[in-house]
């Protein structure tokens, strides 16, 4: 198989603006390790990831929403990763990938080349600890790339007839959002609210509560409700209104939450006693107010979620073969384009994901 020597990725320099963004053209193609595969990228999916990392939203000294910061929150806000540790610039980001096993290493059977795959954007690094993962595009480069390397596990089979496209939308939003439901423990017959709901993990979670036989109450922009009552949300409330006074008190047995910020509060107001509060994004800010008193008088449950088992990848495989989940793209671009991209996501105008062509 004929592979080239330089690809064309993105390289990111640095926390901060889009400045810190390169499309360069000559890059060399990563070289597979015993253990490892060669991908070639189809199509890799925008994340909220990539901006939070680009900007630096992970470290610890910045409080604000994260489109407060899409130039970047300055020089001095220490580690911006979501790790803690720091990250090693340059760096490929892209949590997102789908596409073909092009070459393997010498300890993996030669048998996978030509597979079609996608690789776990949480990266298991001990079997026996969930929590023990690095993430495709911050601690190892990632599929804002026309080829990457995985750990040969890590690249996971598929066998679907969506598109190239359609796949790449997929792992990060969707992984996220069944580990985020499986975290709250959602059961058919119960009542979800989900934030963010038109957002790639929120679509992808209205999804997947369905799939598990669970109600969604939805939250988004007013001029987003038709499309996901279409995608299978069984009531919309539109963002910014009184969540208490549209849904009255202990109405929903869970929430998966994607925006804290603000209306953090009102969240826990909705759950019913002995529900479940559970999180995987604060783009509305992470810093919350809480009232100990309603987290101890209707014996709640407040749990976060961003390491997943594998079985959770599994799941999510299971539902992408079966049909079960419908992917969202509300648009492509080149790779070349990922600063047109970046911008157009945190505009927030589109229900589902952007995907990048490399």
């Amino acid at each position: 198989m004929n592979i080239p020597s330089t690809m064309s990725a993105v390289l990111l320099h640095g926390h901060g603006g889009f400045d810190q963004l390169e499309h360069r053209s000559d890059v060399p193609v990563p070289q597979p390790a015993s253990d490892e595969v060669l991908i070639r990228v189809a199509a890799a999916g925008v994340n909220n990831t990539d901006i939070n990392t680009r900007i630096g939203w992970y470290s610890k000294a910045v409080s604000g929403s994260t489109d407060a910061g899409s130039d970047g929150f300055g020089d001095d806000i220490g580690a911006g990763d979501w790790s803690g540790e720091g990250l090693k610039f340059p760096l490929i980001q892209g949590a997102d990938i789908a596409g073909y096993v092009e070459a393997v290493g010498r300890d993996v059977n030669s048998n996978r080349i030509g597979e079609r795959v996608i690789a776990r954007s949480m990266q298991n690094i001990d079997a026996n600890d969930p929590t023990a993962c690095i993430t495709l595009g911050s601690e190892m480069n990632g599929g804002f790339a026309q080829y990457c390397v995985v750990r040969a596990d890590m690249a996971c089979r598929v066998d679907t007839d969506l598109t190239d496209v359609e796949l790449g939308s997929l792992p990060c939003a969707y992984s996220t959002a069944e580990g985020l439901l499986e975290r709250i423990g959602l059961r058919s017959g119960q009542r979800v609210l989900v934030t963010g709901a038109s957002g790639g993990v929120g679509s992808a979670a209205i999804q997947l509560a369905r799939a598990r036989g669970a109600s969604v109450v939805a939250v988004a922009a007013q001029s987003k409700v038709n499309e996901l009552i279409e995608l299978g949300a069984d009531a919309v409330v539109p963002r910014g209104a009184d969540l208490v006074e549209t849904l009255g008190t202990e109405s929903v047995d869970a929430v998966a939450d994607l925006v804290a910020g603000p209306q953090w509060p009102s969240l826990l107001e909705v759950l019913k006693k002995q529900g479940c509060y559970g999180t995987s994004g604060a783009i509305a800010g992470p810093i919350v107010e809480l009232d100990v008193r309603t987290l101890y008088l209707k014996d709640l449950t407040l749990v976060g979620s961003t390491y997943q088992t594998t079985q959770v990848f599994q799941n999510l495989i299971d539902h992408i073969e079966s049909g079960a989940v419908r992917p969202l793209v509300a648009q492509t671009f080149p790779l070349s384009d990922i600063v047109a991209a970046q911008k157009k996501f945190l505009a927030k105008d589109f229900v589902g994901k952007l995907v990048l062509i490399p």
